[in-house]
């Protein structure tokens, strides 16, 4: 065929989509390579796709000294002998991942574990990249020896652009991606998420194989398209993909039985299996289709979630903890929601917090309806849970992101602060999470006292942050991330007059000082079901904190 197809099994290549146009790419613009890329320009051209692999494999920038071609030719009999190399055993940091073979022809399937070995000699500092096998396997369908693919993995491997992501090699920024991958379904895909809930004891397990469907059980024909554009837009990608094929799995298995007792192998099966429901373009189509976060705010998210993780000792491979049951019967009893619904609250958090176990700091059956008391159990916690039965049995709550001592900032005016991550819900009469939106000026706060005169400009309802410019400032705290204080959001709001808290969707929840008594608003553009009644009394009110379960 060409000169890069020494280690494929021809047979296996599905020749159909593959065309003998010797056409060439000549353009450097990033935004037309993005588009090319996306479009499968040089997908239907074993030679050109090579080719471009090449390309832009060679412009990564790299540490000084990385291993190249030469370098395998002279350590490779030396690591390998006269060894079968089907025989060898791999490093530990690639996890007994799966070794897929694609369409490799028996020279190249062994080629994968000498060039892994290699690899392991040259970059003592990985720790832990279960994603390498896959990534050498492709490879190898598009070089002309073994020392080639050896030099471009390195080449992805060795890369030192602080802002260009490539391939997890450590566990920690492994298990990172993981937590952010769930943070991401968990907002982009709600009705995948309450799903996995429902039928997984351990959802974070579940997501902890999202990169094991991409660099594993994804067929050839989709992970090279989605490598063609991985390799010019780096790994704001992968995560796109992984949510596509989450999307797909639950539109296609709504309603059916599951095939097994895990919910894991499901999806597995289901990526395995992916072209009997989806093609490669429309697996791309749907992953770009999806409005993501910005690549600085993905990247925010996960240095807060590796943070998490180092702070809880978690660097280093072990037996993971049952994340979402850290909830535990035995230890947590509330007036408001049951053990159960204390969990479902549970997934709906940021992964990062859901490491923790709910504490009590404040209820107004111990501590009486004073909101200065109110303040000073809740302050110096962060994140916070706010729960509220009403008289007429209804339960609503909210999840706030950032410590009540920063409505401070603004002396004694009613000042706005939290994060995008903030969220209300209603557990009763029925169950609905609202998406956050950031308060202009809630009409709620129009109470006949001095509030309303410290407010911001009048805008009468609560809006949704929809344009490009808002989209990093609402979900990230400003202060922990040295953000300019103008794109904090404003989710909450208090002083000794009331508390304000903003919900998405047009939802807000309004108390006063007394603790006895509240309300809601509702934008009417909406159609989802109010958060509670318009006015209501209020039962019992909780506050919870997040106990870290590793430090006690």
């Amino acid at each position: 065929m060409d000169e890069y197809s020494h280690f494929v099994d021809w047979d296996k290549m599905d020749m159909s989509a593959q065309s003998q146009d010797t056409k060439e790419l000549t353009c450097t613009d990033f935004h037309e390579l993005k588009q090319l890329a996306r479009q499968g320009y040089w997908a239907k051209n074993h030679s050109l796709r090579a080719k471009v692999y090449h390309k832009l494999i060679s412009n990564i920038p790299c540490r000084t000294v990385t291993p190249d071609a030469n370098v395998y030719r002279d350590i490779v009999v030396k690591i390998i002998g006269k060894r079968n190399s089907s025989s060898l055993p791999l490093p530990e940091f690639v996890d007994n991942s799966l070794i897929p073979t694609y369409c490799l022809n028996a020279e190249g399937v062994g080629a994968i574990r000498k060039i892994i070995l290699c690899i392991a000699n040259q970059f003592p500092d990985i720790s832990f990249c279960p994603a390498l096998p896959s990534v050498v396997a492709l490879l190898l369908h598009y070089s002309k020896d073994e020392a080639e693919c050896f030099e471009q993995v390195c080449r992805i491997l060795a890369c030192n652009d602080p802002s260009k992501r490539l391939i997890d090699q450590t566990f920690l920024a492994f298990e990172s991606s993981c937590m952010t991958f769930g943070d991401l379904v968990n907002k982009y895909c709600q009705a995948a998420h309450k799903l996995m809930v429902a039928v997984s004891e351990d959802v974070l397990e579940v997501y902890s194989d999202w990169q094991r469907w991409l660099f594993g059980e994804l067929p050839m024909a989709y992970i090279a398209r989605v490598f063609d554009v991985f390799l010019v837009e780096g790994y704001k990608v992968l995560y796109r993909v992984a949510l596509a094929l989450l999307k797909f799995f639950h539109k296609v298995r709504a309603g059916q039985p599951m095939e097994s007792d895990s919910i894991q192998q499901d999806i597995r099966a289901f990526v395995r299996d992916i072209a009997k429901s989806v093609t490669p373009e429309r697996l791309l189509e749907k992953a770009f289709a999806i409005r993501l976060f910005s690549r600085k705010e993905i990247q925010l998210l996960q240095m807060a979630n590796e943070k998490a993780l180092q702070q809880k000792g978690i660097t280093v491979k072990q037996k993971r903890q049952n994340v979402h049951l850290a909830v535990h019967a035995e230890n947590f009893k509330s007036e408001i929601v049951s053990v159960k619904e204390m969990r479902d609250i549970w997934s709906w958090i940021p992964e990062r917090f859901a490491l923790c176990q709910p504490l009590l700091l404040f209820t107004t059956l111990e501590h009486g309806c004073s909101l200065s008391r109110f303040y000073s159990h809740s302050e110096g916690h962060e994140p916070t849970l706010l729960l509220i039965k009403t008289t007429a049995k209804e339960v609503c709550g909210a999840y706030l992101s950032t410590d009540w001592s920063e409505r401070r900032r603004g002396g004694n005016k009613l000042s706005f602060f939290g994060t995008g991550e903030c969220f209300v819900f209603r557990l009763q009469p029925e169950v609905e999470r609202y998406e956050w939106v950031i308060i202009k000026h809630p009409e709620l706060a129009s109470t006949g006292s001095e509030t309303e005169n410290h407010a911001q400009p009048a805008s009468s309802t609560l809006s949704s942050s929809s344009s490009p410019s808002d989209r990093l400032s609402p979900f990230l705290a400003a202060r922990h991330f040295n953000l300019p204080s103008k794109t904090a959001s404003m989710f909450m709001a208090g002083s000794s007059e009331c508390i304000i808290v903003g919900g998405g969707d047009g939802q807000a929840l309004y108390l006063d000082a007394d603790l006895n008594h509240g309300r809601t608003s509702h934008c009417n553009t909406f159609n989802n079901q109010p958060l509670c009644s318009e006015s209501f009394q209020i039962s019992i009110l909780e506050v919870w904190g997040f106990r870290d379960t590793m430090n006690g």
